[in-house]
């Protein structure tokens, strides 16, 4: 698995939807990349250790949604972390030197942060909209596009071993009482 730390990776997401929206807009970010094999085997479910995986996830129809409560339990009984449920790519890419991750980003009141700070999209609230991180190993940067068009780079937080996840994650503490996301045609890149 070091090999693929030698290659910028592409994540491809496509989230939160009540309404359709139109995918296509500028260039591409995904020229130049070559799609990589994606299964269900790729794919690790983590939810609330005391519930079982139907009370929380749902695929139909392609559409992935998962779902959580500010109240329930974390994703392990010895885990001191906040509710989730999560999708965690089995394909180890990028990580950091210090803290969990080098990106997250996060929706409050319909606009996107990186973290809870930097904005990086607004008004993305009950539509699909096309998420596209590139992390580029070599340079230590992560771009960040939405429906194509670059919204945000920053650089990385160093090397580690860890992967991609996209779902729902009760944090701060005092979160919605309900939040979900829904997410379709997950798809991974190498240049």
């Amino acid at each position: 698995m070091k090999a693929s730390y030698c290659y910028s990776l592409l994540l491809i997401l496509l989230a939160v939807s009540a309404k359709e929206h139109s995918l296509f807009g500028a260039a591409d970010p995904t020229d130049g990349f070559t799609q990589l094999p994606l299964t269900d085997d790729n794919f690790d479910l983590q939810k609330p250790y005391n519930i079982p995986l139907s009370q929380r996830y749902n695929y139909s129809d392609g559409i992935r949604s998962l779902w959580v409560y500010n109240n329930d339990k974390p994703f392990k009984h010895s885990s001191g972390t906040r509710p989730r449920t999560e999708i965690r790519i089995k394909f180890q890419i990028h990580g950091a030197a210090e803290g969990a991750t080098t990106l997250q980003l996060r929706i409050y009141d319909g606009n996107m942060r990186y973290y809870k700070y930097n904005l990086v999209a607004t008004d993305l609230y009950d539509k699909w909209f096309r998420v596209n991180v590139i992390h580029d190993v070599n340079e230590g940067k992560i771009t960040v596009f939405i429906d194509g068009e670059q919204k945000f780079v920053v650089k990385d937080q160093g090397p580690g071993d860890l992967y991609f996840k996209c779902g729902v994650y009760a944090a701060p503490e005092n979160s919605s009482n309900f939040m979900e996301s829904r997410w379709r045609d997950i798809k991974l890149f190498k240049k």
